[in-house]
């Protein structure tokens, strides 16, 4: 059994570094946490939503300043 696996990553902690990952920032602590205490699911979903809301949050900014003028 691997012992360094103590704990998953919190909620607040996936998000993160989830938006650490979209904007390019991470810091190796918390790189380092993902990779060994993290599943690759959970931040592919993370980033899978990320991406989705990103994009729908863009189109709705776009579309108000398009009605705008």
């Amino acid at each position: 059994m691997n012992n360094n696996k103590q704990q998953r990553p919190s909620f607040w902690q996936i998000v993160v570094s989830t938006l650490g990952a979209a904007f390019g920032v991470q810091n190796r602590k918390n790189q380092e946490r993902d990779f060994t205490q993290g599943s690759i699911y959970t931040y592919i979903t993370a980033g899978i939503i990320f991406t989705v809301l990103f994009v729908l949050t863009i189109s709705l900014i776009v579309n108000i300043v398009l009605n705008n003028t």
